[in-house]
């Protein structure tokens, strides 16, 4: 039996607070079982992300008008009026009587009778106010915080590391939907022909505005049903993350170790850098993992890349000075790309807080695979300077025999030796970037 997008929207939302599911991936494997028609998948693809994107907003205003506590409403009361209280604030092309009506039958539907009058009434008030909302709270954090639905520790570490303006900024583009950009296979076709096959099924493609080979994608739809992804003619990743290659300057017959590489994507763009020469040695914990890299090498035409189970932080003796380049995109609070993973708004900064120590560890195994003269390559995507350069600058102060080196990127000249990347100023995701050298370069 067929389910409305509403209905699919709550399933999704439900497996997030139940089951602590990452947004994206359970909307994902939502839409592919309930098989919703396109308009329906859009519209509850927008609630879901809307409703996590606003959580607090939300749940301020639903606090206003209900009788009860929402927080001791009974499960799944809080998720439909969200979902309901979504659609009246932000979605103009649907009526605020069908958002009332229909949160009250996902009322009815759950088994939960006896309280849609409540939230009948509580939406109705909202409908009512919608013009006259109540004021928000009055103190710097807690007003960002309410207003963009982020933690308060998190917006009192931006003021301090960007100051109000830039803060509200990032805190707004964290709410708006990131632009879908990926890299052209040059293994298997060029620019101008992937733009032409993507623009004749009907997607529209711009030129990344600053970086070659990159295209930003809008009304993709599912990108692995276009038969350019099944034959393996682009993988999708954000300018930042691209920029890793510009900032290692690949060469033909470079022996590679990514030793976080898990999903494939710094590997995939290295293999693409090397003309599919040299080798590239792919790292995850977990074999799962490790499968999908292999699968996503097939399906691109890479033969240069190999995978390994190994954990970062323990030493492997045969790999010792054995690299060029040794890649460490390392596990990180993921604080950059909120736009696309809104759940990690709500991460508590106790969560954060052994991170550091976990990067510091597979940094320093990590240098002891690289070369003399060869690249060592510290990324994230957060921005906050504990997971940044505090980790690289501790490094090398015990570390004499590395140094940071200076690179270029497009935009970029003379970065020297590390560079964090905003949403607010770069218009990429949240990254950081760090070049070192071991010792003189041939």
């Amino acid at each position: 039996m067929k389910i409305s997008a509403r209905e699919c929207a709550l399933q999704v939302l439900v497996a997030c607070r139940k089951n602590h599911a990452w947004a994206d991936a359970a909307l994902q494997s939502a839409l592919r079982t309930n098989e919703l028609s396109a308009p329906d998948a859009a519209l509850c693809s927008r609630i879901v992300y809307g409703v996590m994107q606003n959580k607090r907003l939300l749940d301020w205003y639903l606090a206003a008008y209900c009788t009860q506590k929402i927080d001791h409403l009974q499960p799944p009361l809080l998720d439909i009026l969200r979902i309901g209280a979504y659609q009246i604030l932000f979605l103009d092309k649907v009526p605020d009587s069908a958002a009332v009506n229909e949160s009250v039958t996902l009322t009815k539907n759950t088994k939960r009778a006896a309280a849609a009058g409540l939230v009948n009434a509580v939406l109705r008030k909202i409908v009512q106010n919608k013009s006259d909302l109540p004021p928000l709270p009055s103190g710097e954090t807690e007003y960002l915080s309410v207003k963009y639905s982020h933690g308060e520790w998190l917006v009192e570490r931006l003021l301090g590391i960007l100051g109000r303006e830039e803060t509200e900024e990032f805190l707004r583009l964290n709410n708006e939907s990131a632009p879908m950009t990926v890299q052209v296979n040059p293994l298997k076709t060029t620019e101008i022909d992937l733009i032409q096959e993507l623009e004749s099924a009907g997607i529209t493609v711009r030129p990344h505005p600053w970086l070659a080979g990159c295209l930003e994608l809008s009304g993709t739809g599912d990108l692995t049903t276009l038969s350019a992804f099944y034959n393996g003619e682009f993988t999708v990743q954000d300018a930042a993350a691209r920029l890793v290659t510009y900032a290692v300057g690949f060469r033909r017959g470079d022996k590679v170790l990514d030793v976080c590489a898990a999903p494939g994507g710094k590997s995939f763009a290295a293999a693409f850098a090397m003309g599919n020469e040299g080798s590239i040695l792919s790292c995850d914990l977990h074999e799962n993992k490790l499968k999908r890299i292999r699968e996503g090498a097939e399906r691109l035409g890479i033969t240069c890349i190999e995978t390994a189970a190994t954990d970062g932080r323990v030493f492997r003796e045969e790999w010792s000075e054995a690299f060029d380049v040794v890649l460490c995109d390392v596990p990180c609070s993921g604080l950059g790309i909120i736009r696309k993973k809104p759940d990690v708004r709500e991460k508590a900064a106790q969560e954060l807080t052994g991170l550091p120590t976990i990067q510091s560890a597979i940094l320093d195994n990590s240098a002891r695979y690289v070369k003399s003269g060869g690249v060592l390559i510290y990324s994230t995507c957060t921005i906050l300077p504990e997971e940044n350069e505090r980790v690289t600058d501790a490094f090398l102060a015990s570390h004499s025999d590395f140094t940071y080196d200076t690179f270029s990127v497009p935009t970029f000249d003379d970065v020297a030796g590390h560079i964090t990347l905003w949403p607010q100023k770069h218009g990429t995701d949240g990254f950081y970037i760090c070049r070192m050298r071991k010792g003189k370069h041939d």
